[in-house]
């Protein structure tokens, strides 16, 4: 999928959690052979052609479709599977392919576990007993500093952003890169969800999240061009003690 993943499993290293982690990168490597752009086999690469159709296609196409639907209806059409008229799902499957990989590690019996897909994050349990997983938020102009840190147990962390593709993303209602701001982090429950938002706002360009995503407990932090950081009440920085 064009982008580095990794593993940190603090759960006690039995046969059945070394199982599960090779189960998820097994699943890890089957989404690549289905839906990535960068290779001219994959399911996705031969749809976009018209060389197949979805009935075609290995189940999971069909399954991640109908998500992209939800999602362009769910942000007033801000997310797109095919924001430049050609189908292009990846704003949607490295969160749900991540998501998917931690529920197997999840169900092999490591409980507490970090799985980062390209900076995209799905946490479980705890980093140490009694201590929640803390995660750094890179800030778009200042390399090598945070802007923020999301602090909390059993959170998934998605960000978009112009600090290491540029302008890639595309508002779906003008066909033109997004550049109302600069970087967007959306943390909630479901990894898939959050990447979905964080797309989804950054190509509107205003630090706002749908009111379902706010009713379902996701919150939203914002970087603008001048530098201005905007963030919804609950976004989950620790609080100055």
């Amino acid at each position: 999928m064009g982008t580095v993943f990794s593993f940190d499993v603090r759960d006690r290293a039995t046969e059945r959690v070394r199982q599960g982690l090779a189960d998820a990168v097994a699943w890890l490597h089957h989404v690549d052979r289905v839906f990535s752009t960068y290779r001219e086999d994959s399911a996705v690469s031969r749809l976009r052609r018209g060389e197949t159709t979805p009935e075609r296609c290995p189940a999971e196409v069909a399954e991640v479709l109908a998500l992209c639907e939800h999602a362009r209806r769910d942000t007033d059409g801000y997310f797109s599977a095919a924001p430049d008229g050609r189908l292009d799902p990846s704003g949607l499957v490295k969160g749900w392919a991540v998501e998917r990989a931690s529920w197997l590690l999840h169900n092999a019996g490591a409980h507490n576990t970090s799985v980062n897909g390209g900076g995209d994050i799905q946490l479980r349990g705890e980093s140490a007993p009694g201590t929640p997983w803390r995660v750094g938020v890179a800030h778009p102009l200042r390399p090598g500093e945070l802007v923020a840190v999301a602090e909390g147990n059993d959170l998934a962390v998605a960000t978009s952003g112009t600090a290491e593709r540029g302008a890639h993303i595309l508002d779906p209602h003008t066909g033109r890169p997004a550049r109302g701001l600069l970087s967007v982090t959306v943390t909630g429950r479901h990894l898939t969800w959050a990447d979905v938002l964080a797309t989804a706002v950054f190509a509107k360009g205003s630090a706002t999240l749908p009111g379902t995503a706010r009713a379902a407990g996701y919150e939203v932090l914002a970087v603008t061009p001048g530098g201005e950081v905007r963030h919804s009440d609950g976004f989950p920085a620790p609080r100055p003690r």
